[in-house]
């Protein structure tokens, strides 16, 4: 028979033992309900791939505009995406029902849906090129919306005292996900393409976008654990302080770095479309599986980040893509001069595996830099902060779409390829200019709370 303090001892502890339980039950609760929220929002975000291929092939078959013009909308329908650290001031400091996350995905979830029931609902004959442009805006501007919110909810995890050593594993879910997405809609979209009219491709995706609006909104944003934001809710205090942590160099120097590492690049992208499917005859399937094999390869690149690279110091990451991607370049250019298919080596193979990988090898630096930015950004500021850097990336890509179409004025002609192949190398040349200023990027971020500690001590 037991003593009677040890019969005590038990009946104290059990309590104790079934809360902690009950903690961790809970814990795990709310981790699944954060990767499912996160992971549908991401995955979607990357599977807007979908529409945008039949909106591409509409443009150029259906209304029939050139290149440059084709160049010129894709990239000005990104403008919502730069009015992002507007729309992260407002959700950091605007709360509905207690929330401040979970209403901004579900309001950006149905905009979009309405944006592309209209186009959808629009006659294929009679809608004009202003008509699609603002409904591509609104559209943009929902997703917008959507991805300032999600990037909020993972940074502010990254900051949780549990997440320390976890926040690059959240990042790389996020990043899966959203190539997982962009695999989904870039394979459907390519067998769709000559298959569904554009109008279906424009209405299935509105569907998605309902069932994440509905799915968004039976989430309850405290069973997302997320930290809670002892600031102000004052839209000018909020303000004051984004400006405040600007000032710091080592948060607005990265961010100059590696906007201008995008913006200084000419995009090529509309001449080299055309060049495929006008003057190689690449078909819409081949294109597609090239995109696959290019969401394919993100895919990769974050677990193989996320298992082997997280460690290594961001700049030597960051500078090494960059010089990667001055590389491919200069192979496209080889392309265009036809070295590749002097070899042997067919133009579809070519598109699929190289064009497909650099179309995507510039989305690589984002991991590495959103990670090192999570963990420079104080507490507090999280959805504005981490809306600045993805709207000056939105800016440097629309500065660098018209870069490209002054470059591809000047030097590109339907009968002359020499013009694309010199146009190419340009771009490739243009790439390596940021490196000369690389000390921009940090070798080894240090924490909010690290750098106050140490500041402390001396």
């Amino acid at each position: 028979m037991e003593p009677p303090s040890v019969t005590k001892r038990k009946t104290v502890t059990e309590p104790i033992n079934d809360r902690i339980k009950h903690d961790k039950q809970g814990r795990t609760l709310n981790k699944r309900r954060r990767e499912m929220l996160l992971g549908l929002g991401f995955w979607i975000q990357g599977f807007r791939c979908f529409p945008w291929m039949a909106v591409i092939f509409f443009l150029k078959d259906g209304l029939r505009v050139d290149p440059s013009t084709l160049q010129i909308l894709l990239n000005s329908a990104n403008l919502p995406m730069v009015a992002k650290p507007f729309y992260g001031l407002v959700s950091d400091s605007f709360y509905f029902f207690g929330q401040h996350r979970i209403p901004y995905i579900a309001g950006g979830a149905l905009l979009q849906a309405l944006s592309w029931f209209a186009i959808a609902s629009s006659p294929s004959s009679t809608i004009s090129f202003f008509t699609i442009s603002i409904y591509l805006l609104l559209g943009n501007l929902g997703a917008a919306i959507v991805e300032v919110a999600n990037d909020a909810v993972v940074a502010e995890c990254a900051k949780q005292p549990t997440n320390n050593n976890n926040s690059a594993d959240l990042q790389s879910f996020a990043w899966v996900a959203a190539a997982i997405g962009g695999i989904s809609g870039n394979l459907l979209g390519g067998l769709s393409v000559d298959r569904f009219s554009p109008r279906a491709m424009f209405l299935f995706f509105g569907i998605l976008l309902i069932l994440q609006f509905f799915i968004t909104v039976s989430v309850s944003e405290k069973s997302l654990d997320l930290p809670k934001n002892h600031s102000k809710h004052d839209i000018k205090s909020q303000f004051s302080e984004l400006l405040l942590v600007l000032t710091r160099p080592e948060i607005y120097q990265p961010i100059i770095w590696f906007s201008v590492s995008f913006a200084v690049i000419p995009a090529l992208t509309g001449s080299m479309f055309y060049y495929q499917t006008q003057h190689l005859k690449i078909e819409s399937s081949v294109l597609g599986i090239s995109k696959v094999f290019g969401q394919i390869t993100m895919l990769l690149w974050g677990v193989v980040y996320k298992q082997h690279l997280k460690s290594l110091p961001p700049r030597t990451l960051i500078t090494s893509i960059q010089g990667t991607m001055a590389c491919l370049m200069v192979s496209d250019a080889l392309f265009v001069n036809g070295f590749y298919r002097s070899l042997g080596i067919p133009d579809s193979l070519y598109v699929v595996v190289v064009s497909g990988f650099l179309e995507v090898v510039y989305y690589f630096k984002i991991l590495p830099f959103s990670i090192l930015m999570a963990k420079l950004c104080p507490p507090g500021c999280e959805g504005s902060l981490m809306a600045i850097v993805m709207s000056t990336i939105a800016l440097a890509f629309i500065v660098s779409g018209y870069i490209g179409v002054t470059l591809a004025s000047w030097v590109v002609t339907e009968s002359d390829v020499s013009g694309l192949r010199n146009a190419l190398v340009i771009q490739a040349v243009c790439t390596i200019v940021p490196l000369l200023w690389s000390s921009y990027i940090p070798d080894s971020p240090r924490p909010e709370a690290e750098a106050k500690g140490q500041k402390k001590q001396e």
